[in-house]
């Protein structure tokens, strides 16, 4: 399992555990944390927005242009770390990646 600290928009820290190869949004929503993810993660929406921790961004692939297109056209308060957490992998190397969810659209 994949352990993730995820921050909530009411700032309370919850440990999220993920499984290898489902999507960051998938594991946030198992664990009851408040992400629409209208679209179910075809990567057509915006309401999975997370901010992944700046010390993290580095270790995720870079996102897509039909990503970025999204979080700069639908998504509010963008940062540098900001992605769409339906379109991260979880991995081993994400193991104990930090991340805050975003404003709800």
């Amino acid at each position: 399992m994949i352990r993730l600290s995820a921050i909530d928009r009411d700032g309370d820290e919850h440990q999220v555990l993920g499984r290898r190869g489902d999507s960051l949004m998938q594991a946030l929503r198992g664990a009851g944390l408040d992400i629409p993810a209208i679209c179910g993660g075809s990567c057509t929406c915006a309401t999975c927005h997370v901010y992944v921790a700046p010390e993290w961004c580095s270790s995720l692939a870079r996102a897509t242009e039909e990503e970025r297109e999204l979080l700069s056209y639908e998504a509010q308060q963008v940062t540098e770390c900001s992605r769409l957490s339906c379109q991260i992998p979880l991995s081993e190397g994400l193991d104990g990646l930090r991340l805050t969810l975003g404003p709800l659209p």
